[in-house]
């Protein structure tokens, strides 16, 4: 019998793609969606990648307890990747916070009932390193949820936090991955989610300068294989995952590889941290971008290698086909 996987957020940019591998490695899928509407759509991006046919979709909500139990009936695996990823700070920060706490114990609660076998939860490398100074960090590094982190790292920590806890209460089989920056290529080609907008702004020539931000990144395509190896891996259960570059890559040095690649209008000029300070006041964006600036944390991701057989793609062919899906 084919192994069920549910997984939540299908209709986002890392979901889609972790939709896709599963089905490539014989799963059936069912994905979760807010609206039923939002279905096809994903189905013809999915298809672009892999067969469909073991796909279907169910209509869920993170902010409500109706139907999650049912949505996992016969499914063996869970992967919840849903979550708001917002890196401008919003008036009210529960707007992001409580999906994503209380949307991940909903969904963990769930899986529970449903007895199911392991539940692989999409966190964020800047759980491991938000605010933080320059340095080299492991699994064991938490972020600092009462610094000045910004509500989307807020979010990601307080989430992940939670998750453990439940798992350890409720003898919950949980891995977690920690993705960094996520590029690779839209399976919509829409520019949709922070990621690829921060792209479509650098080649359009929205950015004329850069800021001096060093970050570990990864592709989406490996994001999505890490997921689903993590549902079966020996050794993965009760770990975090750091899923990002052994050395981080300067915003100056992504935008040159785009330039290099015939997105003439990438710039490769630094923005100076005082100018930022100036612009984080009227622009929220940046503000969340600040904690970042000037600092250069390298990650201990050698489990990621070892146990989940991380074969990482070239960044530079990541940036320039995440590029290619947007234009």
């Amino acid at each position: 019998m084919t192994d069920r996987v549910l997984v939540t957020g299908v209709t986002g940019y890392i979901g889609q793609h972790c939709g896709a591998e599963l089905l490539r490695q014989g799963y059936e899928v069912v994905g979760t969606v807010r609206s039923l509407e939002k279905a096809e759509a994903v189905r013809e991006g999915i298809a672009k990648v892999a067969p469909v046919e073991n796909l279907k979709f169910v209509e869920t909500d993170l902010t409500k307890d109706e139907g999650w139990q049912e949505a996992m009936t016969d499914c063996k695996y869970v992967l919840h990747v849903a979550s708001p990823f917002i890196i401008a700070n919003p008036d009210d920060e529960n707007e992001i916070i409580s999906p994503a706490v209380d949307g991940t114990l909903r969904v963990l609660s769930a899986a529970k009932k449903a007895g199911i076998e392991r539940t692989v939860v999409t966190s964020s490398l800047i759980a491991i390193i938000a605010g933080k100074p320059s340095g080299h960090y492991g699994t064991d590094s938490w972020s600092d949820p009462e610094a000045e982190i910004g509500t989307y790292a807020k979010s990601k920590v307080l989430a992940e936090k939670a998750a453990w806890l439940f798992a350890e209460e409720n003898d919950l089989d949980l891995v977690v991955i920690n993705p960094g920056g996520v590029m690779g290529p839209t399976l919509t080609g829409k520019v949709e989610g922070e990621s690829l907008t921060t792209i479509s702004d650098i080649i359009s020539g929205k950015y004329p300068l850069v800021p001096d931000i060093t970050i570990g990144f990864i592709d989406v395509r490996d994001v999505a294989k890490l997921h689903v190896s993590a549902l079966t891996a020996d050794g993965a259960v009760g770990k975090r995952f750091i899923a990002s570059s052994d050395e981080p890559l300067h915003f100056t040095e992504m935008t040159a590889i785009l330039k290099n690649a015939g997105f003439k209008k990438a710039s490769t000029r630094k923005a100076p941290k005082f100018l930022l300070r100036i612009m984080s006041i009227f622009d929220e964006q940046v503000k969340g971008l600040l904690p970042m600036v000037g600092e250069r944390q390298t990650v201990n991701n050698a489990e990621t290698y070892d146990i989940l057989g991380w074969e990482p793609t070239p960044m530079d062919q990541s940036l320039v086909e995440t590029a290619q899906s947007i234009t």
